[in-house]
């Protein structure tokens, strides 16, 4: 995911830093220094000086990854500090996490400069290492005639894997117990009393009558609607709960 934070830094100069890998990283080269705990910690204040000058300028949704940034970078740097100050296993492999990953990210950026080097060409094509200075051509082979490209590409064809219709099948919706909860819960709403036959007198399966059943057992377990069956096998009246 990539978010750009856009803020008044350097000599007053407005950079983009996507992300806080980028910033980072910024900071590091900009000190000349190698990706280690002593860089890092020699950089942290600069990157949480960043941080507070610009927290403005972060999204709230994305503010949280350079807060975890920040937190590992302090972390490095108390133990700059305190050398004797022992960290837990998961704090070290945290540091090294941060180490691998701006490596990792220093790799991308450096390609993406040659990337963007190389497209500025609007070259189509580009040789290996081995073969460069050596023009890329299409050598077809002497006296290939229409004919031979037919047969060649029509046995292409034929490698091909056959295209299998799949037999057609009936999706059956499913119905779930929380849609026939909140089903009974807008009925009610609408009005003061109703019979389980109403619920159920639209559905089109015993699975739909069974799971409104389920339903409306799970409302009166929480006491939100009470039901009422006056004679056997007779209609059940449902009602809201009222204390």
């Amino acid at each position: 995911m990539s978010y750009i934070v856009k803020a008044h830094h350097y000599k007053n100069k407005e950079q983009l830093f996507e992300g806080p890998l980028d910033l980072l990283l910024d900071l590091i080269e900009k000190e000349k220094l190698d990706i280690t705990d002593i860089a890092l910690a020699q950089v942290a204040g600069q990157f949480i000086a960043f941080l507070e000058s610009s927290k403005e300028d972060i999204t709230p949704g994305y503010l949280s990854s350079f807060i975890l940034v920040a937190g590992k970078l302090i972390l490095i740097k108390s133990k700059a500090i305190l050398p004797m100050l022992e960290l837990e296993k998961e704090e070290e492999e945290d540091i090294e996490e941060l180490k691998a990953r701006l490596r990792e990210y220093q790799k991308f950026k450096e390609i993406s400069k040659e990337i963007k080097r190389l497209a500025g060409r609007k070259e189509m094509f580009f040789s290996k290492q081995s073969y460069s200075g050596i023009k890329t051509v299409f050598c077809p082979p002497e006296k290939i005639t229409v004919q031979d490209l037919k047969s060649a590409f029509e046995s292409v064809l034929d490698k091909l894997p056959e295209i299998k219709i799949l037999p057609k099948r009936n999706m059956q919706e499913i119905v779930s117990i929380k849609d026939r909860i909140d089903h009974i819960q807008n009925s009610l709403l609408k009005r003061i009393e109703i019979t389980f036959r109403d619920l159920t007198i639209e559905s089109r399966d015993r699975v739909e009558i069974v799971v409104t059943f389920l339903a409306m057992l799970e409302l009166v377990r929480k006491n939100i609607i009470v039901i009422e069956q006056i004679e056997m096998f007779g209609d059940i009246n449902i009602k809201k709960f009222e204390n």
